[in-house]
């Protein structure tokens, strides 16, 4: 009986927790509607810059679906550096000179068996000639989402450690009696993330240092910049945190937003591929902060570009970074009218 007096207390418990129910039921729902979505996408078809191709081996390559795109000799170079083609063919003597954009490994492997599946029979047993513009010939698929596993860890742990941490705060009295205090808004909010924000600056550090030197993920680019953006990211996933924690009652509501702000953001960030998604599905992507992430930190570290080609991410998550501070100090509002 006593066993039952549990059960039922849970239950009691459960059915006056409306939001907790709502989360168990929609988030799994949301999530496995989500994946159905992503993974009855399209199949991936390589897009083939060429230059001086014969036209039989143009209707072949159209013929195996690929997206086919001519260049002239001139700015072949500028499309593959913008990577607006997965690579280019350029026939020179009869011979195609192969460009691989290659800053993914998965494109790479269905552009090169594309081509040797054409090559073999177009030409006379002519090995084409294969350079790579980013990555090299034997890059894993490690390398290629390395540098977006970096930033999905960095804002899930921050994320769930910064939310859960300010939610304690609320529960435990601690935020009632410093707002009883002279301390305005603005101020205990901008304490909360500096505070929060030396610990994310050495574990963002940590995290990008032991992938890069330890597990090898790829690096050719500025490793400062690398934790500029990772610092970056981890300050976004705390002032996100901290919002979300004032819409959650307990530490288990908090966890139970995972479903909802997390994981949608992996599937956004670059770990699959976006143009094989449905056009409306690729459109929601630059709506989540680890879409420009992923998008900054393969720039850097897989392409070792510089500033000017992550500014615009980084502005992007300066933003998203100065809203959510701003959302934090107004949703304090409902604590005391300061």
């Amino acid at each position: 009986m006593r066993v039952f007096s549990i059960m039922f207390r849970i239950l009691l418990q459960l059915r006056h927790d409306k939001r907790t129910m709502a989360l168990m039921i929609v988030a799994p729902i949301f999530v496995m509607t989500l994946m159905a979505l992503l993974f009855n996408g399209n199949e991936y078809h390589p897009k083939i810059g060429i230059v001086n191709a014969p036209i039989q081996f143009v209707n072949k390559l159209e013929d195996e679906d690929a997206h086919v795109v001519r260049y002239s000799e001139n700015n072949m170079q500028d499309a593959l550096y913008r990577s607006e083609v997965d690579a280019i063919i350029n026939f020179k003597n009869g011979i195609p000179h192969i460009q691989l954009e290659g800053s993914d490994a998965n494109k790479n492997k269905a552009v090169l068996k594309l081509i040797q599946s054409i090559t073999e029979q177009q030409i006379n047993n002519n090995e084409p000639e294969i350079t790579y513009v980013y990555g090299y010939e034997d890059m894993t698929t490690f390398d290629n989402i390395g540098p977006i596993l970096i930033g999905f860890y960095v804002f899930f742990f921050v994320f769930l450690i910064s939310g859960v941490s300010f939610l304690s705060e609320r529960t435990s009295g601690t935020l009632d009696r410093l707002l009883a205090t002279p301390l305005r808004r603005w101020e205990l909010v901008l304490g909360y993330i500096l505070g929060f924000g030396v610990f994310t600056i050495i574990q963002s550090t940590l995290i990008a240092w032991f992938s890069i030197e330890v597990l090898d993920v790829m690096m050719v680019g500025s490793f400062p910049l690398v934790l500029f953006i990772t610092t970056l990211t981890a300050m976004v996933a705390l002032t996100i945190g901290t919002f979300i924690s004032a819409f959650a009652n307990n530490e288990m509501q908090m966890i139970q937003f995972i479903p909802i702000i997390i994981i949608p953001q992996a599937f956004f960030s670059g770990l699959f591929d976006l143009s094989t998604m449905h056009p409306w599905l690729q459109a929601i992507g630059p709506f989540m902060p680890l879409y420009y992430v992923a998008d900054a930190l393969k720039n850097v570290m897989i392409r070792g570009q510089g500033w000017e080609a992550i500014a615009f991410d980084v502005y992007i998550l300066i933003g998203l970074c100065l809203f959510f501070t701003i959302a934090n100090i107004l949703t304090l509002k409902k604590y005391r009218k300061i």
